[in-house]
């Protein structure tokens, strides 16, 4: 009867080479500073004859950097529990993936809606940092005086202060430049539309309002059959306008679906811009204008910033990335106002 080989342990390539096992286990993970040579070699090759297999977790466990950078996403309800489909997490994630992979480092993502549950996840593993998305400002806050290892957060709103740093984008150039271009092409009854009414949402209708001082504001639900029956009781209000500028690409091209469904068309009586430039703006129909952010650029800087935090370097606490217009087909030139003669 054929019996599995048992498991080859660290004390049993000890005793066969008269060492002891802490010489083993520091050859396993690295740590061969104080060994000679010869001793180093000999080990190897056991290990390699028995076909030792040692645990991966334990080797990163055991090295003072485990070089694992950890990427936690707030569950928002927003998500409606498909956080990782959104296209802006996506797109994130992406990026980071690229940049934490270059720095041959392993990426450990997790998803939860709990603050408290990030510093036990952090030292379960010996992370070296962690990049921290969609939390709020009070948990960023509680995170700083129960960890240590450095972090890096994607748009916070927060005076930052010990070993993290934030990135965020000109959310209100971002608006600004929304707004210019429908100025540019003759609209100037242009409503915004957000789920909220505060932070970076705020920050992009307040840089449409620099440009267009009218610009209309509506709160919509963050629950899509909320929202479809929100705009169905808002449908002749929304019509007032002649363009909208959406906070993201997911609510332009969910409210131009609406429209589309309801008889409306797009742009040729209500032009849109969406934010962020999501891979499918341009395969949309009509393809989104939008505002875009350069998610690679975030991702290699979160990658740098944590490397230059964990090795003590004093580093800008607050970076703010620029953002560009994307024009595409989702607004229309107006000659009149909508209501003119």
């Amino acid at each position: 009867m054929h019996m599995e080989r048992a498991r080859v342990r660290i004390v049993d390539i000890a005793e066969e080479l008269g060492v002891s096992t802490a010489t083993v286990s520091n050859v396993i993970h690295g740590k061969t500073k104080k060994l000679s040579d010869e001793t180093v070699k000999r080990v190897q090759q056991l290990l390699e004859e028995r076909q030792y297999i040692p645990s991966m977790a334990g080797i990163l466990l055991a090295q003072n950097a485990s070089k694992i950078i950890g990427v936690v996403i707030n569950d928002h309800e927003k998500y409606e529990g498909h956080t990782l489909e959104d296209p802006f997490i996506c797109a994130s994630v992406n990026a980071l993936a690229k940049e934490i992979g270059q720095a041959e480092k392993f990426l450990m993502l997790k998803v939860t809606d709990r603050w408290d549950e990030i510093p036990k996840f952090a030292s379960m593993w010996n992370m070296e940092g962690m990049v921290l998305i969609g939390f709020c400002e009070q948990d960023y806050e509680a995170l700083r005086e129960r960890m240590h290892i450095p972090f890096v957060v994607y748009d916070g709103y927060m005076e930052s202060a010990g070993r993290l740093a934030n990135l965020e984008v000109d959310h209100f150039d971002g608006g600004a430049q929304a707004g210019r271009y429908l100025k540019s092409m003759g609209h100037e009854a242009v409503l915004c539309i957000a789920d909220n009414e505060v932070c970076m949402d705020m920050e992009r209708f307040l840089g449409l309002k620099s440009v267009l001082p009218e610009a209309g504001f509506l709160r919509i639900p963050m629950e899509q059959k909320a929202r479809a029956a929100f705009y169905a009781a808002h449908l002749e209000e929304i019509r007032a306008y002649t363009a909208v500028f959406a906070v993201s690409d997911h609510y332009a091209m969910d409210l131009i679906r609406f429209l589309q469904q309801a008889g409306v068309s797009v742009p040729e009586e209500l032009s849109f811009i969406g934010f962020d430039d999501v891979r499918e703006c341009e395969k949309f129909v009509p393809a989104l204008t939008t505002i875009r952010q350069d998610h690679g650029q975030r991702a290699a800087l979160a990658v740098g910033l944590l490397r230059r935090l964990r090795d003590g370097e004093c580093v800008a606490k607050q970076v703010k990335l620029p953002v560009a217009l994307v024009v595409r087909d989702s607004v229309r030139e107006v000659k009149l106002h909508k209501n003119g003669g």
